[in-house]
């Protein structure tokens, strides 16, 4: 299967070892994995904060650029929601304005559904759950917002991680409630946003976790920069780097194995 590796802009920028870690899964599984150097943004800063030109642009280029692919996958469950959900609605938008906008409606009906978020890729196209992953730690997942409720992901992260030798999986109270972040809204509302997360940082402190994991680098960013600030001890790690770690990578100090980079994700 030739897959095509969607980094987005946070990743590449801030946590590219979450990109390697992504690359190195799916070559352990099977995969042909390209990285596609003319991959840009998805556009969905821009279209969450009115911009939709701009998002329209932006989502011609992806379509160019992953056309072809087997699979394209996402170590964000943000950005490829906005694939899926967002870029059909552009499509459809162009095509009402003019006729001659109906082959990229075509190329979006063509490229959108291929596009996924690491743990469907896993679980649904792959059909795995075992990944041969192992890592000895204490650890709690956060279903970030577009996860939830843009992908539907349920349970795959869950049946990932139940699967990694060593670990110990335990329910994070209040797992459902937004962490704060929201892209631009923790700009625009930072009283707000950080109150969300000392709820969120009180919950994840409560379950004795050593690290907490999630599908988005950026919600990980926001709660690990709170949990860092308040000296906690508790570790962020994406879940690409917890299931592409092997017994060869260990031991993983709670402190040490999750980077500490850019508010504690790695």
């Amino acid at each position: 299967m030739r897959v095509a590796l969607f980094i987005t802009c946070v990743n590449d920028t801030l946590f590219p070892g979450t990109g390697r870690a992504v690359v190195r899964l799916l070559r352990r599984l099977g995969c042909e994995v390209d990285f596609p150097r003319e991959q840009t943004c998805c556009g969905q800063m821009h279209v969450n904060t009115g911009y939709p030109e701009e998002g329209t642009r932006l989502a011609r280029r992806f379509v160019d650029v992953f056309a072809g692919y087997d699979a394209v996958v996402a170590p964000s469950g943000s950005c490829a929601a906005m694939v899926r959900e967002q870029y059909p609605r552009l499509a459809r938008a162009a095509a009402a304005a003019s006729e001659r906008e109906t082959a990229f409606e075509r190329e979006v009906a063509e490229v959108a559904p291929k596009v996924h978020d690491l743990s469907e890729f896993l679980v649904d196209v792959l059909g795995v759950t075992d990944v041969g992953a192992y890592f000895p730690h204490r650890v709690t997942y956060h279903p970030t917002c577009h996860s939830l409720r843009g992908l539907h992901l349920g349970d795959r992260p869950a049946r990932l991680l139940r699967e990694v030798r060593g670990l110990e999986l335990v329910p994070l109270p209040g797992a459902e409630e937004c962490c704060g972040f929201g892209g631009t809204f923790a700009v625009k509302n930072p009283a707000v946003s950080a109150a969300m997360c000392a709820d969120k940082v009180h919950n994840v402190m409560a379950t004795g976790a050593e690290v907490l994991c999630a599908a988005d680098n950026s919600c990980l960013m926001h709660i690990g920069g709170t949990l860092g600030r308040q000296r906690s001890g508790v570790g962020v790690m994406h879940l690409a780097e917890i299931l592409a770690a092997t017994e060869q990578d260990a031991p993983f100090p709670a402190g040490e194995a999750t980077g500490g980079r850019a508010g504690g994700a790695r």
